[in-house]
């Protein structure tokens, strides 16, 4: 059984991150359950470390796992963090699709997280279901995982100037329409790739899911704002987004507000 650290086993793999692989292991001296990421040096790519930099630097803030080592061997990077539970990926997997109810409750606590990491002058840049994980047997707390695409848009204190991309960032699926048009992404677009997930939750799909061309992908966000299956809170909260220009700063209180008071009407 392989060791790590002189702490650390690795018991099963349970995913795949933007790059590197994902074990469920455990500490054999607490016999604490934990994450731990792997990737090969022989990759050449050492964005394992610098997600771990991210993740220490954001050690303070809530609904963020905490890094409880990095090293590396004469073969891997490992980056070890608290094990986490479900995703919201698999809770749509089971349920098909969620109630609007559910939805925007969903809504608001990964709106106060993106608040939070953005604030610390950081857009995530990889916004889906599949990195938004409930706790370890707590279905009250989630959390933002992945940071592998993850970059400041701070620098020297103002925010970065807007400029054109090598390529697209992200899941197609949930990328914003900037990210299709290979401009730099901001706040806003972290938040757009967040209103393609919770539009995806109520229906439990998208019109553009499966689908290849880029270029279809593109009109098919454009004109939702347009397809009346999506309730007007979740269609307002796009649009207002939209409105948004590349360095504005999102008024995260506004959409919160929006949704409890959907909420009131609703409940």
């Amino acid at each position: 059984m392989e060791l790590i650290n002189n702490k650390y086993i690795l018991l099963e793999k349970i995913g795949n991150g933007t790059f590197g692989s994902l074990y469920k292991g455990q500490n054999i001296r607490t016999k604490e359950f934990v994450a731990i990421k792997v990737e090969r040096l022989s990759d050449n790519l050492k964005l394992l470390k610098n997600e771990s930099r991210i993740y220490q630097y954001l050690n303070s803030c809530c609904n963020i796992p905490i890094v409880k080592w990095f090293g590396k061997d004469e073969e891997n990077y490992y980056m070890v963090i608290n094990l986490l539970g479900t995703s919201l990926q698999q809770l749509i997997n089971k349920n098909n699709k969620l109630s609007l109810s559910l939805i925007l409750k969903l809504g608001i606590k990964i709106i106060i997280i993106l608040k939070t990491i953005h604030e610390k002058g950081l857009v995530h840049r990889d916004i889906k279901p599949d990195n938004f994980l409930f706790g370890l047997n707590n279905y009250n707390e989630l959390y933002l995982i992945d940071f592998g695409f993850c970059k400041s848009y701070i620098d020297d204190d103002c925010h970065i100037k807007i400029k054109n991309t090598n390529s697209l960032i992200g899941s197609i699926n949930y990328a914003s329409i900037m990210s299709h048009k290979r401009i730099e992404l901001s706040r806003r677009d972290d938040l757009e790739s967040l209103t393609y997930m919770l539009l995806y939750f109520f229906l439990g799909s998208l019109p553009w899911n499966y689908e290849k061309d880029e270029n279809i992908v593109i009109n098919l966000k454009i004109n939702i704002l347009n397809d009346g299956r999506y309730p007007d809170v979740l269609l307002n909260f796009l649009k207002y987004i939209r409105s948004l220009e590349y360095e504005e700063k999102p008024n995260y209180h506004l959409i919160i507000d929006n949704f409890k008071r959907e909420l009131e009407i609703i409940s």
